[in-house]
């Protein structure tokens, strides 16, 4: 395996690591045991676990935007909402990583925030606004439009982090695309 291959293997087992254990319970060494290779090569491919963080927090967004891109393609306005919502209930349903490395994000920033550390937010912010970008471009550039979609997809991970099954009386305040399906 190449170096990039196997970067990519690290950044795939950080997304899952991270997901389960947020970013001060992960230990660099259940990364490496993941993809079968030693902590002393983990640092050659990443100079800390920081970096390994977000590089898995920045996957996590550029895979969204293009759930979000690819479902809106070709379609304006509620078509490219709806088309949107959907893939992202199938995403979340589909890869439950890729939620909960979203949630690990968000408290990990928060903490590290709180500690002093804003330099560890940027990376997080730059990919939160440029999927916040891209969304509100598919979605005709209208504001209201645009908060409204991220509004409803924070609480859907809210409430799926929260374990809401489908079906759930929670769900029927949702536009049909935007609930989960069993």
């Amino acid at each position: 395996m190449s170096a990039e291959e196997r970067r990519e293997s690290v950044i795939r087992a950080a997304i899952t690591e991270f997901a389960r254990g947020g970013y001060a319970a992960t230990s660099t060494e259940a990364i490496a045991k993941r993809v079968g290779v030693s902590q002393p090569y983990l640092f050659r491919l990443f100079p800390n676990k920081q970096a390994m963080f977000l590089a898995a927090a920045e996957r996590c967004f550029a895979d969204t935007r293009k759930v979000f891109s690819g479902a809106a393609e070709g379609l304006e306005g509620s078509e490219a909402l709806h088309a949107m919502a959907a893939a992202y209930q199938r995403l979340i349903v589909d890869d439950p990583d890729k939620l909960l490395m979203q949630m690990q994000m968000y408290a990990a920033v928060a903490a590290a925030e709180a500690a002093g550390d804003h330099e560890f937010g940027e990376s997080a912010r730059a990919g939160w606004l440029q999927m916040r970008d891209e969304v509100h471009l598919a979605l005709g550039a209208d504001d209201d439009e645009t908060t409204t979609f991220l509004a409803y997809g924070m609480l859907i991970n809210t409430l799926a982090s929260l374990g809401f099954p489908a079906g759930h009386r929670i769900w029927s305040g949702f536009y049909d695309s935007a609930r989960p399906t069993a």
